[in-house]
């Protein structure tokens, strides 16, 4: 590639940023080649992840946020994360359909990311799209996941705000008890309000967060009614997630949350790197053969994860000694 998608990319095109972004997910050789392009203009944009169970309206409700940040002048990226179809492993489109009123923008650039089979409702290529996307010049990236319930707080490792959409009826309350969605959501969205029972699940939140015990200058969770469909409550959403902002910037904590990304990106790329040296040792067959051995009780996992290490050590120092 020589960094010619890079290039495209950095000036705002988003043909070779959508390339990119396909050759990241399918791990195309140059693809991360071109990302060393892009890194170093990164770091400007603020992520917002939306998350929640399905059917919340989660959709709905960031297609209104574009509209309303579109009308502050803001460009928008949107990563909209859809469930991989059983069968032909790609994703299911539904989420960029919904957004599809704004698909004439020049500056709103929407993608849809397949999880293929990741657990967390994050897929393996959004990071490196959220640079893709912060890169071209956005202002604000917009991550919309799957929505698989309880286990939807990774979002929360990769966006500045995440906001926590469910509606009266579905009984998200109990989700989020289980789930630890209440020490990871940064704003929740009772969405659909205009059906009964939403000031019940207001009260059941206040006083699950009123159980907490809060420091002198962190964040309390608000809650924010909304009635997507109708585009209401967008406003009040849109200025509580620039509250939010400013209260990471003055208490520190946002470059605290860029720091862990940074943290997170590091380790997955070097667990990821680690794990295709493994399977590469011998062609397969080193692996391979450790697996028939814990198949049969001769060893265990411990054991045979130690002569992994070794042997990955002893083949890595072969190469350093062979330049």
């Amino acid at each position: 590639m020589k960094a010619k998608l890079a290039s495209r990319v950095l000036s705002g095109d988003t043909i070779a940023a959508a390339k990119l972004i396909s050759g990241i997910a399918d791990e195309a050789p140059g693809a991360f080649e071109e990302m060393s392009h892009i890194y170093p203009h990164t770091g400007k944009a603020y992520i917002v992840g939306v998350t929640g169970s399905p059917g919340a309206g989660k959709s709905t409700l960031t297609s209104n946020l574009i509209g309303h940040f579109r009308k502050e002048l803001m460009t928008i990226g949107v990563i909209a994360i859809d469930p991989t179809s059983a069968f032909t492993g790609g994703a299911l489109l539904g989420d960029r359909i919904r957004m599809q009123q704004h698909g004439e923008d020049k500056d709103v650039f929407i993608r849809s990311l397949a999880t293929r089979g990741l657990q967390g409702g994050l897929a393996k290529a959004t990071i490196e799209t959220i640079h893709i996307m912060d890169a071209m010049g956005k202002d604000i990236i917009l991550v919309e996941t799957v929505g698989s319930g309880q286990i939807e707080i990774d979002i929360t490792r990769v966006a500045d705000t995440t906001l926590f959409v469910m509606t009266p009826e579905a009984g998200d309350a109990i989700q989020m008890m289980k789930a630890g969605i209440l020490e990871a959501t940064d704003i929740f969205v009772i969405n659909k309000a205009d059906r009964g029972n939403a000031d019940i699940i207001q009260t059941d939140l206040q006083t699950m967060l009123s159980m907490r015990h809060w420091l002198p200058d962190e964040w309390q969770p608000s809650i924010i009614f909304t009635e997507a469909i109708y585009d209401k409550g967008t406003a009040e959403l849109a200025l509580e997630i620039s509250r939010h902002r400013e209260h990471l910037t003055v208490t520190g904590e946002m470059q605290k949350r860029k720091k862990l990304r940074l943290r997170l990106e590091l380790m997955e790329t070097v667990e990821g790197l680690i794990k295709d040296s493994i399977a590469g040792i011998d062609h397969g067959k080193y692996l391979d053969k450790l697996i028939d051995e814990l198949l049969k009780g001769k060893i265990n996992p411990q054991a045979a994860a130690q002569q992994l290490v070794k042997r990955l050590a002893s083949d890595l120092g072969r190469v350093n000694n062979n330049p």
